[in-house]
């Protein structure tokens, strides 16, 4: 499995990267195609594939992901006759390296699952959770008022529990195939021997210099000679090659107690200037939940993804679910239908506010919000004008529903796997440390989370509890929207991406053009962004604004950097990576 660093790959991740900015309109580093002639062929058609707004087709398995490294890596997991979660291992130990603004171990994860060999959907959760010493003023200011955003998220009073190495040890011995060493084999090869940094990773670095500088174990790696490191250079991570290697002869319980535990509780604890409390214990109590999937309905296919405390299935499945009361035969372009999705998303996103939170500590109305009545009742208040206010609504519930609406923030990072391997097994993997470069704290080789700061600020309002506030042990609410769309039973469509809260958006939207406009995966993934959560309508193309405006909506148009990734499986499989950003397909 042992993969050896060689000129051609470098030259391909610079292509790659190069590609991925001339997408956002910004500059490719100095020499970024010059490794494309040496491409593999395989690594060559993907590029120029994505390139030309085409999808990769393959027979036998196919890998998604967002940096050409973490893509390489689980190719050759399964050309080895690895499983789909052996890939995502040895993706997701990569990613922690190659894009550490995104994921790591220092994160969580939520996996949707589909077994070929019982036909089963799977959903786990590896989540963070609170530490068992927060409380609902965990985010208040000496006078009782919620801290300002970054005054929380930088240092470690926003650190929960990481969750994704217990994650990764699961998905192995659930499923897993390959030997647990080997598949830690390409991540610690490339922290050892050096990697080049993406132009991505360099301007991440760059914007969030002077937070990253507040701390001196991070400023050290991310800020050598305190100059940002820069796209092209070669960057070595030899902590975290030591950590992966204790983590691949010992199993992750290595990383829950222990010094590296120990180690991270020190660099939570004595953050300094915001220190948090997270402890020992916590990371011992730690564990992965099986939850069961949500799955919802849109004509013949089941849009199935992960439950509470994650928020995208149910809020994705409401979207669709609405919106097949009406007819959007005019494509995505049409006034009407823009309209009608952004005003599904409002009503969504409403409901979404009021009652969605972890659903192991504030009861939840998970079959009402689906429920195919009360969907229709939200589908009827979308008429002939834009709404003018979206209200929740009042969902089946065997409890009462007097809940505030939550005022948590959620910005755009994360990253996602999409894989499908020899054996037809499925895997949708959405991993994020939160913000981009988490707390900013640096350990061991990788960056502690803000995942807390999912959590409202406040734990009432008017008089009401915030179903998402702050307690101890609880997982914050997340969008993360990791989906296998299924039909008959069997999986037809594999998919997700980064975005904080537009993640459920670019889910939904993209899926309605592959399933109701007939786009392939890679047309559906580069269509234009326009996302209404909360009334005003984010767009990435001008020339949609005037018909927007015309109908009463606020619009701001600008790039969204999501992470799709997806495939599609029928007679062939056929892959497609978002051109926003530097991820890539491989299959055979």
């Amino acid at each position: 499995m042992k993969r050896v660093l060689t000129a051609s790959f470098v030259g391909l991740f610079l292509c790659a990267g190069a590609l991925a900015q001339q997408a956002s309109d910004t500059v490719a580093p100095e020499g970024a195609g010059a490794g494309a002639a040496a491409l593999t062929p395989a690594l060559a058609a993907s590029l120029e594939a994505k390139s030309a707004g085409r999808p990769v087709q393959s027979d036998h398995w196919m890998i998604v992901a967002a940096n050409p490294y973490a893509v390489q890596a689980g190719a050759d997991v399964l050309r080895a006759g690895g499983t789909a979660a052996d890939a995502a291992i040895a993706v997701q130990l990569v990613l922690g390296l190659v894009e550490p603004q995104s994921s790591g171990l220092g994160g969580g994860a939520f996996v949707v699952w589909y077994d070929a060999s019982t036909g089963a959907l799977t959903t786990l959760d590896g989540r963070e959770t609170a530490p068992l010493a927060a409380t609902p003023r965990l985010f208040h200011d000496e006078n009782g008022e919620p801290l300002k955003f970054f005054d929380a998220v930088v240092g470690g009073r926003s650190v929960g529990t990481p969750g994704t190495p217990a994650l990764l040890s699961e998905l192995h011995k659930r499923w897993g195939r390959a030997d647990w060493p080997a598949l830690f084999a390409p991540a610690t090869t490339l922290a050892r021997e050096g990697f080049t940094v993406s132009a991505r990773m360099a301007q991440s670095v760059a914007a969030d210099a002077e937070r990253l500088a507040r701390f001196p174990a991070t400023a050290a790696y991310f800020l050598p000679g305190g100059q940002p490191v820069q796209a092209g250079a070669t960057l070595t991570n030899p902590a975290y090659a030591d950590t992966l290697d204790t983590l691949a002869q010992n199993g992750t319980g290595a990383f829950y107690t222990g010094p590296i535990a120990q180690d991270i509780v020190a660099t939570v604890q004595n953050a300094p200037g915001n220190p948090g409390v997270l402890s020992e214990l916590d990371l011992t109590v730690y564990t992965v939940k099986q939850r069961d999937p949500v799955c919802a309905p849109y004509k013949a296919l089941q849009i199935c993804g992960m439950g509470p405390p994650s928020s995208g299935a149910l809020t994705v499945g409401q979207i669709l679910g609405m919106l097949s009361h009406h007819d959007l035969s005019a494509g995505p372009n049409d006034p009407t239908v823009l309209r009608l999705m952004g005003d599904a998303s409002r009503l969504a996103f409403a409901d979404r506010g009021r009652y969605m939170a972890d659903a192991d500590f504030v009861p939840m109305p998970t079959a009402g919000l689906l429920d195919p009545a009360y969907l229709a009742t939200r589908a009827a208040l979308l008429g002939d004008t834009r709404l003018e206010s979206a209200d929740p609504g009042q969902p089946k519930f065997d409890h009462a529903l007097n809940w505030a609406d939550d005022e948590a923030l959620e910005l755009p990072s994360t990253s996602h796997i999409s894989i499908v391997d020899q054996y037809g097994n499925a895997l949708s993997m959405t991993t994020t440390i939160e913000n981009g470069f988490g707390s900013r704290l640096f350990v061991r080789g990788f960056l502690l989370n803000n995942e807390l700061t999912d959590f409202s600020f406040r734990s009432h309002k008017d008089g009401l509890p915030i179903a998402n506030r702050v307690e101890p042990g609880k997982r914050p609410r997340s969008s993360m929207s990791p989906t296998i769309v299924m039909r008959d039973g069997k999986p037809v469509l594999v998919t997700g991406s980064p975005g904080g809260s537009m993640i459920i958006g670019f889910v939904a939207n993209s899926i309605l053009a592959w399933a109701e406009w007939g786009m392939d995966v890679q047309q559906a993934i580069s269509l234009p962004h326009r996302i209404n959560r909360f009334g005003r309508y984010d767009i990435e193309d001008a020339e949609t604004a005037p018909a927007l405006e015309a109908q009463g909506y606020t619009v701001k148009t600008g790039p969204m950097t999501s992470g799709l990734g997806t495939i599609e499986i029928g007679p062939r499989l056929s892959g497609g990576a978002d051109p926003r950003r530097e991820g890539v397909v491989l299959g055979e």
